[in-house]
């Protein structure tokens, strides 16, 4: 089982991809144990399966705040603690990348729906950029979904040159699979080091995310899923060096993804990833 200490390693370590999976999974020692009180485990976590409709969907959590929000484009597991998400789901078809609605006409606006919430002031002078988790240039397809996008309940403070390479790269990756597969589900969010905020910006105290997570599935043909692993602090790394499993994102964050596929498939690709098979 990878630790949190284990797989923090992974995440500081981009040399190579060969240390980085050498330290993801050889450190097992009862003092990384102790060390894994995470934001997630200090809580008692205990990740609960549901039924759940949408493919694309973790089960419901029990270990920290949750309201779940569908939108047109996305559903979002929103955490009034952090005033971040906890995750964001969606289903990315061929034909929902591409559109006419631009991101250049729309503005960053509060989710009413929400309280306690973050505001636009939050953000001002933090630093920090107003960083998508589903993103604009996943929601051209209608207008709606893309107003939508720029809820704060989407949103979480990010590095700026995370959000602007590696996050934006893989945005643009994931846009590139699901016009070469026709769908995929996917999956992201924050990554906490502790159960208290390593800082927080603006009057809400909204919390600052020590990573990012996201998981790619795809169901069609010959089903497959992997994950990827950001620290939230804009060091240069390839996508290849911030690959690992669902199972290795499930450890880290204590979210059950993918609960509605048959039990065998899902052990089965969340065990596995090879960037170099998509």
């Amino acid at each position: 089982m990878i630790t949190f200490a284990a797989m923090k390693k992974l995440l500081l370590l981009t040399l190579s991809i060969s240390l980085a999976l050498t330290a993801c999974r050889n450190s097992k020692s009862n003092a990384d144990i102790q060390q894994a009180e995470t934001f997630y485990n200090s809580k008692t976590a205990e990740t609960t399966r549901s039924k759940v409709t949408e493919y694309e969907r973790p089960a419901a959590l029990t270990d920290r705040p949750e309201q779940i929000l569908r939108r047109k484009g996305y559903t979002t597991s929103y955490n009034k603690e952090t005033r971040n998400p906890n995750w964001v789901a969606w289903h990315l078809t061929k034909s929902h990348t591409y559109g006419k609605n631009q991101r250049s006409e729309e503005v960053f606006t509060e989710d009413m729906e929400v309280s306690p919430r973050a505001t636009d002031n939050d953000y001002y002078s933090s630093r920090y950029d107003r960083g998508h988790m589903c993103p604009a240039g996943d929601n051209k397809w209608d207008a709606t979904a893309m107003t939508e996008s720029f809820l704060f309940t989407n949103i979480c403070p990010q590095n700026h040159a995370l959000n602007k390479y590696e996050w934006n790269d893989l945005e643009i990756q994931c846009r590139d699979w699901a016009r070469k597969y026709g769908a995929i589900d996917i999956v992201c969010g924050p990554v906490y080091d502790s159960p208290t905020p390593t800082r927080t910006i603006g009057r809400g105290h909204v919390w600052v995310p020590d990573g990012f997570f996201k998981v790619v599935m795809l169901r069609s043909g010959q089903p497959k899923a992997i994950g990827f692993l950001f620290r939230n602090d804009g060091k240069k790394v390839s996508l290849q060096s911030v690959a690992c499993t669902v199972d290795d994102v499930e450890h880290l964050t204590g979210i059950d993804f993918y609960p509605a596929l048959d039990d065998n498939l899902e052990n089965r690709i969340e065990a596995h990833a090879d960037f170099g098979e998509w």
